[in-house]
């Protein structure tokens, strides 16, 4: 079993930053990929960014250039979030998969384990 824990979440204004982390307890295959979602109120989830145990890197279009995914250790990614905007409110969710990036963002279905959240709320 694998337990993955997110913190770093919190209010901030527009224009501002966070770090998120998950951290994953239990059996880590080598070969994984961790994906960052967030899912807003009246929203379906959707998925943000994702990075691979090779290192390959995905983001979706609405987070280039604002949303940068790394790995600090084998069972530890981050996700820091800037230039935050109203609309980037939401609870993320870290989850993993055993198996890389195929040069696409994940959707949500190709995830089994999964985080609690952490709430980022974005004020204008």
């Amino acid at each position: 079993q694998v337990y993955l824990e997110e913190s770093g979440g919190g209010s901030v204004q527009a224009g501002g930053s966070l770090r998120l982390s998950c951290t994953a307890s239990g059996y880590i295959y080598s070969n994984n990929c961790m994906g960052w979602f967030r899912r807003a109120p009246g929203k379906d989830r959707e998925p943000v960014a994702a990075i691979d145990s090779a290192g390959e890197r995905a983001y979706a279009e609405s987070v280039k250039g604002r949303f940068t995914v790394s790995r600090q250790n084998p069972n530890t990614w981050d996700l820091e979030i800037t230039s935050l905007k109203p609309d980037d409110t939401a609870m993320y969710l870290c989850a993993v998969r055993w198996w890389p990036l195929r040069g696409t963002l994940p959707e949500a279905s190709d995830f089994v384990y999964w985080g609690q959240g952490t709430q980022v709320t974005v004020s204008s």
